[in-house]
């Protein structure tokens, strides 16, 4: 989240903790796909808004994701009652938000289609990428170009190629090397297979001589893009 702009990157079970970040009255939602670990966050909203001075919440998808969400994530079998928000269509064109920043999205390599972003704004830039299989040479690396911040899933150690190309997602040394490969300040590592909690088999001393400015991400983490 960016709390300044009201911007929230991916809906999942942590959006709970939106609630208490909240400081516009207006909530920008970008879902990067429409596996539930990504949207299921949304019927959370009544919870995140309870209370909250906010007018409008608007839920930025692909048009090829909505009928997930909204014949199906908000079945009225499943959820009768919906939150307020309006869903608006990735254009391919750049969107424009808070104080003069914009963001653009980034299609990705995963099962059933995804998308990264890049936000941009008065000097600084950030890029979320995540649900892809890093590779220096993926067609994503180039809209990262020089960003200060990235934000990318590992959800592999190194050693677990296939079973990254098989699901659609990365290991540690490719991302390593993406970031390298466009020229980021610094990595953060999201995503990460949550059966090994404490990162036990993730090793980054083995890549720092890659990119040295590497870090695991965990709960509540503040970070100065």
């Amino acid at each position: 989240m960016l709390p300044e702009i009201g911007v929230i990157l991916d809906a999942g079970t942590g959006i709970f903790r939106a609630r208490d970040l909240i400081e516009i009255d207006t909530l920008d939602i970008f879902l990067t796909h429409a596996h539930l670990d990504h949207c299921i966050g949304l019927t959370y909203l009544f919870d995140v808004l309870c209370e909250k001075d906010v007018r409008r919440v608007t839920v930025h998808l692909a048009q090829d994701k909505v009928a997930a969400i909204r014949d199906h994530l908000f079945h009225p079998s499943l959820f009768p009652v919906q939150p307020e928000f309006d869903l608006k269509l990735f254009t391919g064109k750049p969107i424009k938000l808070r104080d003069q920043s914009k963001l653009t999205t980034i299609e990705l390599d995963h099962p059933g289609g995804c998308h990264g972003f890049r936000i941009d704004w008065q000097g600084h830039s950030m890029a979320y990428i995540t649900d892809t299989v890093a590779s220096p040479t993926a067609s994503y690396v180039e809209s990262l170009r020089g960003v200060d911040t990235l934000i990318h899933e590992c959800y592999f150690p190194d050693g677990w190629q296939d079973k990254a190309e098989l699901t659609g997602h990365s290991c540690l040394t490719p991302v390593a090397q993406v970031a390298r490969s466009a020229g980021v300040s610094q990595l953060f590592l999201v995503h990460i297979n949550p059966l090994d909690e404490d990162q036990v088999e993730f090793d980054l001393s083995s890549v720092k001589h890659i990119f040295p400015n590497i870090h695991f991400s965990y709960d509540n983490q503040i970070i100065d893009v």
